[in-house]
């Protein structure tokens, strides 16, 4: 498994629990944004900086004050390792959270027929039909939307998240996103932190912060079409 790093204790990667989050090297996307660029740069070929034996010897020593393990990323499903990482987890006890990009559908629903996740939150970068070329350069969108399918037709509890920063994310994004995802459990809105990102250059000179009052605004266009929508 190509595991790129760990945080040991977080408050606010599994809602309601006490998490350790796991983060797989490597990822299909190229957002401009991503704060996770060492992640990203690291191909499939890379040396796994943690080996899964660490892994695993830390969630032992860790059972009596960890409620569950966060796997994310880079992204997770391109790992070939995923199911047996998440079969040995929850082996251990561990109730399983997959933060993921929505790229790969088919791994996404074998996942969930396998009982092997408990929680998912998926990314939605923008409009689906607008992901080309700046997120990839070439994406289907019709595979981020049977994701978001595959995710509201199970019955496992999951969350749809949109980082908001600009030029991606627009009020008619947000509204587009909202009937898409209509009826949904959660939808939270990331708010976007300046920080190390994988494309500096492409934000130079542009305005790509919102601020809270615009957040704010959107999160009034989302809440009518989904069940409960935060600000993260």
């Amino acid at each position: 498994m190509q595991l790129g790093g760990i945080h040991k204790n977080s408050l606010i990667d599994y809602p309601g629990k006490i998490s350790c989050v796991l983060f797989t090297a490597g990822c299909n996307f190229d957002c401009p944004y991503c704060h996770n660029p060492e992640l990203v740069r690291c191909e499939s070929s890379c040396v796994a900086m943690i080996e899964d034996q660490q892994v695993f010897d830390f969630l032992e020593t860790r059972k009596s004050f960890l409620d569950g393990v966060v796997i994310s990323g880079g992204e997770p499903t391109l790992q070939k390792e995923l199911f047996d990482l998440c079969r040995i987890i929850k082996q251990m006890g561990f109730p399983v959270k997959l933060d993921t990009n929505g790229s790969r559908p088919e791994i996404l629903a074998k996942l969930i027929e396998q009982s092997l996740v408990d929680y998912c939150a998926m990314d939605i970068k923008t409009d689906p039909y607008e992901y080309s070329p700046f997120i990839r350069k070439s994406q289907n969108p019709d595979k981020i939307l049977d994701s978001i399918r595959i995710l509201m037709e199970s019955d496992v509890p999951h969350e749809f998240r949109t980082t908001c920063v600009k030029p991606f994310v627009t009020e008619t994004v947000i509204e587009k996103i909202a009937k898409i995802i209509a009826g949904c459990r959660r939808y939270t809105l990331q708010a976007f932190h300046e920080s190390e990102v994988l494309h500096p250059d492409f934000f130079a000179g542009r305005n790509f912060l919102y601020s809270r009052k615009e957040l704010l605004k959107l999160k009034a266009l989302a809440e009518p079409w989904v069940q409960e929508c935060i600000i993260r």
